[in-house]
């Protein structure tokens, strides 16, 4: 199973999470970053419905599959 993380940074004059490259909205205290990233992985953790998706690949190919709802990643924040 896929694991999802999220890091708790320094950003932009305060604080902020970030998922691999990707960092969210600069937070003014570092428990207001802790908190959203914690509230932002147990989101992530929540099942939705089965659904079909349609994307188009890096070479223009398009694909159709369908997605299961219970297909969730783990989740874990990093805050040293």
């Amino acid at each position: 199973m896929t694991t999802v993380k999220y890091e708790v940074v320094q950003h932009d004059g305060g604080w902020a999470y970030k998922v691999g490259d990707v960092l969210s909205e600069t937070f003014r205290t570092h428990t207001a970053a802790h908190e959203a990233a914690e509230a932002a992985a147990r989101r992530q953790r929540v099942a939705g419905a089965t659904d079909g998706i349609e994307y188009e690949d890096a070479r223009g190919v398009w694909h159709q599959e369908i997605a299961e709802g219970t297909d969730r990643p783990d989740t874990e924040v990093k805050d040293d």
